[in-house]
C-alpha cells in the first residue's frame, strides 16, 4: 500500500506511543503527511520527527486543543483528509471507597469528550477536502460488560454508539466515521494489569494486528461500524441486534 495515501493529511491524537505512534508510522509509509498530537508534547516531536510529519502538545479533553491541531493540518499540509481519534487512559478505580471523582472527570475528559470534540473540531476541515475518514479507538470493553472495571466500559461504549449514531448521517457527506474495537494489546496502558493476564492466559494481541484493522476499516468504505480486534480472528463490524420495535396495542 505504500504511496496510496500520497497527498492526504492524516491528524493523530495520543501519536506519541502505543496505538497513536504506530498509527504514524503505517499513514507516513503509505504517503500521508501526518499531524501527531498528544498532551506528551516531546514523545509527540519524537514521532513526527521519525515520519517527516509535524506535532503540538494537545490536551483532547479541551476543545481549543483539538482546533488546534485541525488549523496545524491546514496550515501546514493545506487540509485534513484522516483523523485517527485515539488519546485515551486506563482507569484504574470502580464505584466504591476506590472512586475519585476528580479522576473520574479527567478520564471521561480524554476517552469520551476527547472523541466528541476531536469529531466536532475536524467536521469543517473533512468537508472543505470533500470528505474523509475519522477512526476512533474504543475497546473491545465498548461493545461487552466489564465488572472489573465499569467506568472504562462506560466511556468506551459511549464512543461506540457515538460512532453508531453519525456514522450514517456524516456518511451521506462522504465523511465515514468508525470505531476501532481491541481487545488486550501490547501497549502501555495494559502494563498494571500485564501479569495479571498472562497468569489468566489471556491472550495479548501484537500492536501491528490492531494496525491491519485499522487498514481494514480504511479500505472498507464503511461508516458507522464499531470493529471489533480479537485476537486469532479477522476484525469485521460488531454485529449489533436491533431493538425490539413498538407493538401495536
Amino acid at each position: 500500500m505504500a504511496g496510496d495515501l500520497d497527498g492526504k493529511v492524516a491528524l493523530i491524537t495520543g501519536a506519541a506511543s502505543g496505538f497513536g505512534a504506530a498509527m504514524a508510522r503505517r499513514l507516513a509509509a503509505r504517503g500521508a503527511s501526518v499531524v501527531c498530537a498528544d498532551v506528551n508534547e516531546e514523545g509527540a516531536a519524537a514521532v513526527a520527527a521519525e515520519v517527516g510529519g509535524v506535532s503540538l502538545r494537545c490536551d483532547v479533553s479541551e476543545l481549543a486543543d483539538n482546533e488546534a491541531a485541525v488549523a496545524l493540518a491546514e496550515e501546514r499540509f493545506g487540509g485534513l483528509d484522516l483523523v485517527a481519534l485515539n488519546a485515551g487512559v486506563a482507569t484504574g478505580f470502580g464505584l466504591e471507597d476506590d472512586f475519585d471523582a476528580a479522576l473520574y472527570r479527567r478520564i471521561m475528559g480524554i476517552n469520551l469528550d476527547g472523541v466528541v470534540y476531536g469529531l466536532h473540531a475536524a467536521m469543517p476541515a473533512l468537508r472543505r477536502r470533500g470528505g474523509g475518514d475519522v477512526i476512533a479507538t474504543a475497546s473491545l470493553a465498548g461493545l461487552t460488560p466489564v465488572p472489573m472495571d465499569p467506568i472504562y466500559a462506560a466511556n468506551k461504549a459511549a464512543v461506540v454508539h457515538l460512532v453508531r449514531s453519525v456514522g450514517p448521517v456524516f456518511g451521506d457527506q462522504n465523511i465515514r466515521v468508525n470505531a476501532l474495537c481491541p481487545s488486550f494489546a501490547e501497549t502501555g496502558i495494559i502494563q498494571p494489569i500485564k501479569e495479571g493476564l498472562q497468569a489468566m492466559r489471556v491472550p495479548i494481541l501484537e500492536v501491528e494486528h490492531v494496525m491491519e484493522a485499522f487498514d481494514r476499516i480504511l479500505a472498507s468504505g464503511l461508516s458507522g461500524q464499531a470493529w471489533f480486534v480479537q485476537y486469532g480472528r479477522d476484525s469485521e463490524p460488531f454485529g449489533f441486534r436491533n431493538v425490539p420495535g413498538p407493538r401495536a396495542g
